[in-house]
């Protein structure tokens, strides 16, 4: 009986398909920040300073595709920062890269 042979799994190539743990951590941190920006200015959005002359569910869809988009920006650009920090407070966590195990 001859064993399975399983590609992904090969040294390296899973790695080189899927990223390092901390490039997908670096992901992981900029998508949360984006989610708490895009939060923030919903919340801001819904105190309401007044009722508006224009508007509707258009409007509406309008902002929040606006804030959709700034937050996203915001976040691939580091802009807060609030990734960056993440990361190197979870970054810690991670196996030193290069360590194998049994090694």
């Amino acid at each position: 009986m001859t064993p399975v042979s399983a590609p992904l799994l090969a040294t390296g190539s899973l790695t080189a398909s899927h990223g390092t743990d901390r490039e997908k951590l670096a992901g992981a941190a900029k998508a949360f920040e984006a989610i708490f920006v895009r939060q923030m200015l919903a919340a801001a959005r819904q105190a309401g300073f007044g009722d508006s002359l224009i508007g509707g569910q258009g409007l509406d869809t309008f902002r929040s595709m606006q804030d959709s988009h700034f937050a996203d920006l915001t976040a691939q650009t580091g802009a807060l920062g609030l990734a960056k920090q993440i990361e190197a407070q979870l970054a810690r966590h991670l196996p030193a890269e290069g360590v194998t195990n049994g090694q």
